[in-house]
C-alpha cells in the first residue's frame, strides 16, 4: 500500500447519507463503521458514523465521519487532509514535520482499531490526520 492523500470530511450526524450520495456521484465501493461497532453503546452516537471510506475504480478516495455530540461543526472548516498507508517511516516523518510549529490535537499512537493514528494542525492552520496501517504479514 502506497501513501495516499485524501480529504476527510466531518459531518453533523449525516455522514452515511452524504457518503451514499458521493458513491452515487462517483461510483465505487463504500464501507461504513459506526461508533457502536467499536464498543460505544451510548445511544447518542452508537449508530453514528465513526469512519467511512469511499474508494472509486479510478482512484478517488473520500473519507468521512460524524462528530461526537457537542462538537462544533462549521461549514467550510469541516475538511481535514488525511495521509495514510503502510510506510511507517515516511508517515512518521510527515507527522513530525507537519506538527512542528503547529499543535497536536491527538498524539500519533496505536489506536483501538490497530493502526497508529494522530491529528494535528500545522503552523498554517491546516488540519491533518496521519494513519499508519500495520504491514500485512
Amino acid at each position: 500500500m502506497s501513501t495516499r492523500l485524501n480529504p476527510y470530511i466531518a459531518f453533523d450526524g449525516n455522514a452515511k447519507e452524504a457518503m451514499e450520495f458521493y458513491r452515487d456521484v462517483f461510483g465505487g465501493s463504500l464501507s461504513v463503521s459506526t461508533f457502536g461497532e467499536f464498543g460505544n453503546d451510548d445511544p447518542a452516537v452508537a449508530d453514528k458514523t465513526m469512519h467511512a471510506t469511499l474508494e472509486t475504480d479510478n482512484g478517488l478516495t473520500i473519507m468521512a465521519s460524524d462528530g461526537p455530540p457537542g462538537a462544533e461543526l462549521t461549514r467550510g472548516d469541516n475538511i481535514t487532509i488525511s495521509l495514510s498507508g503502510q510506510d511507517a517511516e515516511d508517515l512518521r516523518g510527515y507527522w513530525n514535520k507537519l506538527s512542528d510549529g503547529g499543535s497536536v490535537t491527538m498524539p500519533l499512537e496505536k489506536q483501538m482499531w490497530g493502526d497508529e493514528f494522530g491529528m494535528c494542525v500545522d503552523r498554517y492552520g491546516i488540519p491533518w490526520m496521519v494513519d499508519i496501517v500495520p504491514a500485512s504479514t
